[in-house]
């Protein structure tokens, strides 16, 4: 990942207009949401008045994470562009740091080492929520409370695999003997500084010696294949995220990073902090709905995607439903 700048904010609250964003190369989103009433998400005095434009990258996590924005900003009564598929991390976050989008969601980790240009995360989740949040009042964003779910890296294993040698935990593959220690990563993992070699050394494995990981056990591949090799038994051990919907579809064992090696990415709201000041029950909205995107929750929306063929707002939709934060119309 490249480094971001800072960008000074071009706009105030309120200019807002397609046309805006339109300069930007932008549209907004053609995949909509189902019309929907205030449930426990209550309208805010005021808010009618309001128009606000919701953000949000366009891969599938992040597609449900700005539905559910939008349907938290409706139910609270605001007047809401939905602009949830823009085209990678920098243009999103510049809209945000602009003014141009008031409400997105985004991660902890991705803000601190890409935004903010930090070489290091913190692995402590509340530790680096806190972080990030102090550092980005001075760009006129203000971070809600972050979800439970952690999107970071991780190693996963055949469940059947984990439960007949007894693991539950990265440190536990040292237990096994190196020929059954085959690895599966993305190109990029197996090169980074922050990536596999000091993983390999944080677990007392490192590559190619008697005692840890023989290079010859460690394969490189595509993303959506090293899900599908670790399922098969290819490889013992894959790179994957958390909240992959791929894990619960194919029963694969997430295993602990019990040394805390990973950075942190919860996710989180962020919203324009001039809109905050004028609205600041908005925050208690989405820390309402931010409590209930666990781990588990977060990889069944992402199934519902990514496996079932679903679209993300008849998903979050369906979701937002049952657990009553919104009402059929």
């Amino acid at each position: 990942m490249t480094n971001m700048t800072k960008l000074r904010r071009c706009t105030a609250l309120g200019a807002v207009t397609l046309l805006a964003l339109a300069g930007c190369g932008l549209s907004p989103s053609t995949s909509g949401v189902p019309e929907a009433n205030p449930g426990s998400i209550t309208p805010i005095e005021g808010a009618e008045k309001t128009h606000v434009t919701v953000g949000g990258k366009s891969f599938t996590e992040q597609l449900i994470l700005g539905k559910i924005a939008v349907y938290v900003a409706k139910a609270s009564g605001f007047k809401v562009t939905d602009m949830t598929s823009i085209p990678g991390s920098q243009p999103a976050r510049k809209l945000m740091i602009s003014g141009q989008t008031q409400v997105s969601w985004d991660y902890t980790g991705s803000a601190w080492l890409t935004y903010m240009n930090h070489e290091k995360g913190i692995p402590d989740q509340r530790k680096q929520w806190e972080a990030v949040r102090d550092e980005d009042r001075g760009n006129g964003l203000v971070w809600g409370n972050p979800t439970p779910f952690n999107n970071t890296y991780a190693f996963a294993t055949r469940t059947e695999f984990a439960k007949a040698k007894g693991i539950t935990k990265l440190s536990d593959i040292a237990k096994l003997p190196p020929q059954e220690r085959t690895m599966c990563v993305e190109s990029e993992f197996n090169s980074r500084t922050d990536g596999l070699n000091p993983l390999l050394a944080t677990y007392g494995l490192p590559r190619d010696t008697p005692n840890g990981i023989p290079q010859a056990n460690i394969s490189l591949m595509d993303t959506g294949t090293i899900y599908t090799a670790t399922d098969k038994g290819s490889c013992n051990f894959g790179e994957v995220f958390t909240t992959d919907g791929r894990i619960d579809a194919l029963d694969l064992t997430v295993l602990e990073d019990d040394r805390h090696f990973f950075p942190s990415y919860n996710a989180a709201p962020i919203f324009n902090a001039k809109l905050l000041k004028r609205f600041p029950q908005l925050e208690g909205r989405f820390d309402m709905v931010a409590k209930e995107l666990t781990e588990t929750e977060m990889r069944k929306l992402n199934y519902q995607v990514d496996v079932k063929g679903r679209d993300p707002g008849d998903v979050v939709y369906e979701w937002m439903l049952k657990k009553k934060f919104i009402t059929k119309k």
